[in-house]
C-alpha cells in the first residue's frame, strides 16, 4: 500500500511539474523577426513556460522566447537541461522596444513575478535548471541589476536575494513545442495549476506594466 502511494505521489508530481511534459508539438510557430531598434534581455526564474507568459503580457515586449543559458555545454536540450548536469537554466529571451519599456522596468517585472530568495528553483520546480539568473550584456545593465539587488536586499529581502548575475554569452532556443506553451496548452495540468495562477498574481500586482487591451 505504501509503495502504491509513493508511486502515485511521484507520478502526480511529474504530471504537474514543468519537467513532466515531453510531447512534441507538430505545428511550427511563425518565426519572430526583431526590428532594428529592438533590444533583448535574458531572464531565468523557474519554468520558462511561466516566465515567457509573464513577459509577453508586458507593454513594450514584442516577443519572449524560451530557451537555455548560463551553462557550460553546447546545444542543450529540454531533457539534458532537466538533469541539472549542463549548468544551463531554463531562460527566456525578452525582445523589447526600449522606447516603450526600459531594462529597469523589465527587472521590476522579473523580481515582481518570482521569489528571488530561493536558490535552486521556484515551487513546484526545483533544481539548478530552475534557478534565478539575470544576465547582462553591458556595464550599464550590470549597474542597473546591482543597484536593484542592493535595494531589494536592503528594503525587502533582508539580504537574502539569491539571484545569480551573469554576463550573457549564448542563448540556445528551446524546442519549438515549448514556445508560447501556456497560450497553446490552456488545459495542460501544470499550466492550469501553476502557470496561469503565477501570471494572474503578477497581473494583479502590477497592472501598470500590462498591455492595454
Amino acid at each position: 500500500m505504501k509503495r502504491t502511494n509513493i508511486l502515485f505521489t511521484t507520478t502526480l508530481f511529474i504530471f504537474i511539474s514543468c519537467l513532466g511534459f515531453s510531447k512534441k508539438e507538430e505545428n511550427v510557430q511563425k518565426t519572430y523577426v526583431p526590428s532594428q531598434n529592438t533590444k533583448v534581455a535574458y531572464f531565468a526564474s523557474g519554468c520558462f513556460w511561466c516566465v515567457e507568459a509573464i513577459f509577453e503580457s508586458v507593454n513594450g515586449v514584442e516577443e519572449a522566447v524560451s530557451g537555455y543559458a548560463g551553462g557550460h555545454t553546447a546545444n542543450p536540450t529540454y531533457e539534458s537541461t532537466g538533469t541539472g548536469n549542463t549548468g544551463h537554466a531554463e531562460t527566456v529571451a525578452v525582445y523589447y522596444n526600449p522606447k516603450i519599456v526600459s531594462f529597469e522596468t523589465l527587472l521590476k517585472v522579473y523580481y515582481g513575478s518570482h521569489n528571488p530568495t530561493t536558490k535552486n528553483g521556484q515551487h513546484p520546480d526545483y533544481g539548478s535548471q530552475y534557478r534565478s539568473i539575470v544576465f547582462y550584456s553591458n556595464n550599464d545593465e550590470k549597474a542597473t541589476i546591482d543597484a536593484m539587488i542592493f535595494r531589494l536586499n536592503k528594503e525587502v529581502y533582508d539580504g537574502k536575494v539569491a539571484t545569480e548575475v551573469q554576463k550573457f554569452t549564448k542563448f540556445f532556443k528551446a524546442e519549438e513545442y515549448h514556445q508560447n506553451f501556456e497560450k497553446r496548452n490552456p488545459n495542460q495540468p501544470y499550466v492550469m495549476s501553476v502557470s496561469v495562477p503565477r501570471l494572474n498574481r503578477f497581473k494583479n500586482k502590477f497592472p501598470e506594466f500590462l498591455i492595454k487591451e
